[in-house]
């Protein structure tokens, strides 16, 4: 069997589609739904069935998704072997990051790390979700929690802040008329959904939006005010607090990497590069910079 068709039907597994399978892997559509078919013609048996919810295995899929598995086990570790001897600063690295992050206070030191190194081929993967650091998704993952995965190696960098954000007009005005500010529906991340949800379960939206940069744009065009992590609203000139953080709102920032990586000496340049870059934005991430 061709590894390369096992590793597209995994994808198509994981995902439950054959579109989530082919932006996983970074391939077009029309060549997952071929191979696939292949595949299936090879075996002589049909591994998913089309539901209304997407793609579900049957059973001989489920049993090849198995044995596929433990191929990809064999296959991971003898990389990660090989990738634990390797004391050069060459080949690809993937990190991956949320977006508000990666598009704002990161993507300078993203940018410094790689014009210092530019035989590493930087990858920046962007994701609000976990990607799997054991499945090598991603070498380095940058993330904000509090409950890191156990399994991984990580540093706590420091506490990232958020407040409530408005602009300057729409502060001004709700306060001189003594009104309750109207807030933008959020649905970005579970952290602040909940907090949103606290704060005004009396009240409807009319305005929604599931990304963290989408709410800044809408608070910036007067619709609300919502929760922003303070090294983008105290860095957005036409923003101002409406509170001061509440350290309940608290998060950490975390860099984390696989245990096989640890000796990977592109992976711990970068990390190490990272850690001095964030801890000299202190200040800015733990929201100490509004006067």
């Amino acid at each position: 069997m061709n590894w390369d068709d096992m590793k597209l039907f995994l994808a198509v597994a994981r995902t439950g589609s054959i579109t989530g399978g082919a932006k996983q892997l970074g391939v077009q559509h029309s060549t997952v739904s071929r191979r696939l078919r292949s595949l299936e013609e090879q075996l002589g048996a049909r591994l998913l069935e089309r539901k209304k919810s997407g793609y579900e295995l049957t059973v001989a899929g489920e049993n090849i998704k198995q044995s596929a598995l433990r191929i990809e086990r064999e296959m991971l570790g003898v990389n990660e072997a090989l990738l634990g001897k390797d004391t050069n600063l060459v080949g690809p690295l993937r990190v991956t990051a949320i977006n508000n992050m990666a598009s704002s206070v990161l993507m300078p030191m993203f940018a410094r790390f790689s014009e210092d190194n530019p035989r590493v081929d930087l990858h920046i993967v962007v994701s609000n979700m976990d990607a799997s650091l054991a499945q090598r998704e991603a070498d380095i993952a940058i993330r904000l929690t509090n409950t890191p995965t156990e399994t991984l190696i990580g540093k706590r960098l420091l506490t990232v802040a958020s407040s409530i954000y408005g602009s300057h007009d729409y502060i001004k005005k709700i306060r001189e008329q003594n009104a309750e500010p109207k807030w933008i529906g959020v649905n970005c991340c579970i952290f602040h959904k909940t907090w949103t949800k606290q704060y005004c379960s009396h009240q409807t939206h009319n305005f929604y939006s599931d990304d963290t940069l989408l709410t800044l744009a809408a608070i910036k065009e007067n619709l609300g005010v919502s929760y922003l992590p303070c090294f983008l609203g105290d860095a957005d000139p036409k923003l101002e607090r409406y509170c001061e953080p509440d350290p309940q709102h608290d998060l950490g920032l975390w860099i984390l990497l696989h245990p096989d990586l640890k000796r990977t000496a592109r992976v711990l340049a970068f990390r190490d590069h990272m850690i001095r870059s964030i801890q000299q934005q202190q200040d800015l991430f733990e929201g100490r910079l509004a006067v």
